[in-house]
């Protein structure tokens, strides 16, 4: 790999720890208020809604300018949603502009290596990159749970008292790491790719986006990988709440100690995503979809799970399936989008979908909470529906390359 692939993983690898860290910090400053339950799926919610709501622009603005400085600006405005929550704001609306700047982050993060690599290498480098996020993960919910301990927040209390609660000190650790990913930024190396000027009109980005938008859904390849990846992010990051409420319920772990549980699920992630940059070739990549089925069938087994070890090498074995057959799509979504219409809008789209997805399924679970649903059968409703829209993926990738045949046929019959 090229040196300067390096400082993107360092830039990716403490941004990523500190976003992780501030969830579980967050909903610990959330049960000190005493909020109700369904709160915590909500900072999901309010984190998100940028990715959805700015879609139409964060690509556009990520193109217009050298990755890295989108990159350094970016991570600035999550530094701001931190300090926010300590001044006093609501833990949700922090967290909401912390969403901001990670909503304009990610076409940057992502749409950097399809700029700076060669296509043969970014199966590779996905799979580098997901390892090392999910490094980051693992780190990251240990940190933000050492950070939520009892007895660090009453030495955090008696240490800065002018603070008045020792969760504010929490937060000042994560915003030093945030701070650390912005030097990293400025490492980050200039690709050298042309930019395009930033639009002021903000009608035609949205005529401009929808167009991009539907580019990707009616390319055979986009569609199948788009797909993928908008439920593999809507369901993993409803599973992050559905561990915390099943440790607690079948295993008797608090937040501090569920969270690490989050940590072992991105182990097996890391192991899958590095077996898949080694194993599967970017043509192969639509082969895995099947796991993704298998992953669903993997979740409802939690409901069977009360002993600690078995939790562990459950939640291993569904982030290994996890990590196998997203990493492949996620790098076919990326070369299509590339190939299509740019990294920067490219990246946009899917995270519109992706975000799109979170904003539905974690709803869906805080409302399923509200009204007292036992865990159990949230495990099973969640695994069955994995499952069964994986199914249906499968059977439209087959469709679609059937139809592909069939033109190929046809074109040479008439060539003869």
């Amino acid at each position: 790999m090229p040196r300067g692939f390096y400082s993107i993983m360092a830039a990716q690898f403490f941004s990523a720890l500190a976003d992780n860290a501030l969830l579980i910090v967050a909903m610990g400053i959330l049960r000190q208020l005493e909020a109700p339950p369904e709160y915590e799926p909500l900072l999901k919610l309010f984190f998100t809604l940028s990715y959805v709501l700015l879609a139409a622009f964060v690509g556009a603005f990520a193109d217009s300018m050298p990755k890295w400085r989108v990159m350094f600006i970016t991570n600035s405005i999550k530094i701001v949603g931190c300090l926010l929550i300590v001044f006093g704001v609501h833990p949700l609306l922090g967290y909401a502009i912390v969403g901001v700047g990670a909503a304009a982050y990610s076409p940057a993060k992502y749409g950097i290596l399809t700029e700076y690599l060669p296509h043969r290498l970014l199966v590779v480098a996905n799979g580098w990159i997901e390892g090392l996020t999910v490094g980051a993960i693992i780190l990251g919910t240990l940190l933000g749970g050492a950070l939520v301990a009892p007895g660090l927040v009453a030495r955090f209390d008696a240490w800065f008292p002018w603070l008045h609660n020792g969760l504010w000190v929490s937060l000042l650790v994560v915003v030093l790491v945030y701070g650390v990913a912005a030097v990293c930024n400025l490492y980050v190396p200039d690709t050298g790719v042309a930019h395009v000027p930033l639009k002021k009109n903000p009608f035609y980005l949205l005529h401009e986006f929808g167009h991009y938008f539907l580019l990707l859904w009616r390319d055979k390849l986009g569609q199948i990988s788009l797909a993928v990846t908008t439920l593999f992010w809507g369901a993993g990051a409803t599973l992050q709440f559905i561990v915390l409420k099943w440790a607690e319920v079948n295993l008797g772990l608090p937040l501090s100690q569920a969270s690490m549980l989050q940590g072992v699920v991105a182990v097996g992630i890391a192991a899958g995503a590095v077996a898949a940059a080694k194993w599967v070739a970017l043509r192969e990549a639509p082969r895995v979809i099947p796991l993704g089925i298998v992953m669903g069938f993997a979740a409802i087994g939690m409901i069977f799970v009360h002993s600690l070890a078995l939790a562990i090498i459950l939640m291993i074995a569904v982030g290994a399936l996890a990590g196998f057959f997203v990493v492949p799509m996620n790098a076919m979504l990326q070369h299509r989008g590339h190939v299509l219409m740019g990294a920067g809008h490219s990246i946009a789209v899917q995270n519109f979908n992706e975000n799109l997805a979170i904003l539905v399924m974690t709803g869906l679970y805080a409302i399923l909470l509200r009204y007292d649903l036992p865990v159990h059968q949230v495990i099973m409703l969640f695994g069955l529906f994995v499952a069964g829209t994986m199914v249906a993926i499968w059977a439209w990738h087959r469709a679609n390359q059937r139809r592909i045949d069939s033109l190929h046929l046809l074109e040479m019959v008439e060539r003869h």
